[in-house]
């Protein structure tokens, strides 16, 4: 069975689909992770095509991400490698060889795999599709609180991220038909991860 959970930038995604993973026993997917760490390689890697650094990379998700072997998870949450993974997010030669290995990874199994376009493209014939949302106050506050940064400069990153997510000419961020939308602005993580795990409990049949 496959949770796809979609939404924007700081819309709680991760956190969700993590702790609802574990809820369930199923196995988490953070599909920006794959794309951070693309990133990080074209940022050490000027010249190199990123769809080839996409195609070679060797990357393993677990409570690590692991890129050709070295343990990268702090690395690719810096903001200059979210700002270049946002770009990557939008050339489809890219956008080709990581949902590949999207497939391949949620080919057997059990998942909650979160992302941008999980429902829409990678798998659209998900068991349970939800799109998370909150209003871009919310989510700058959020991010900032995470990063110890200015609310207001991030509050503009993240418009500038939803603007070429919204707007990409591949893979564009919308709700996949039939997601379920959950705006979490007034929820709390509680809330929302226990709203997930009753959808996902009642197509379980538990």
């Amino acid at each position: 069975m496959l949770i796809a959970i979609d939404g924007p930038a700081s819309a709680g995604k991760s956190t969700v689909a993590r702790r609802v993973a574990r809820g369930l026993g199923f196995t988490y997917l953070d599909s920006g992770a794959l794309y951070r760490s693309v990133a990080l390689l074209s940022l050490a890697s000027p010249g190199r095509e990123p769809a080839e650094l996409a195609r070679e990379a060797d990357i393993a998700l677990d409570d690590r991400v692991l890129l050709n072997g070295r343990d990268v998870s702090a690395q690719i949450r810096a903001s200059e490698v979210s700002e270049a993974a946002s770009v990557l997010a939008a050339d489809p030669a890219v956008r080709e060889q990581l949902l590949a290995k999207q497939r391949g990874l949620i080919s057997s199994g059990d998942w909650v795999a979160e992302g941008r376009d999980i429902a829409t493209v990678v798998a659209p014939d998900a068991a349970l599709k939800i799109f998370l949302t909150a209003s871009p106050e919310e989510r700058a506050r959020r991010r900032a609180l995470q990063l110890g940064a200015d609310v207001a400069t991030v509050r503009a990153e993240l418009t500038l991220r939803d603007m070429r997510d919204s707007t990409r000419a591949h893979s564009p961020l919308k709700p996949a038909a039939g997601a379920v939308e959950l705006d979490t602005t007034d929820m709390s993580e509680e809330q929302v991860v226990r709203r997930v795990l009753e959808l996902a409990n009642g197509i379980l049949g538990r």
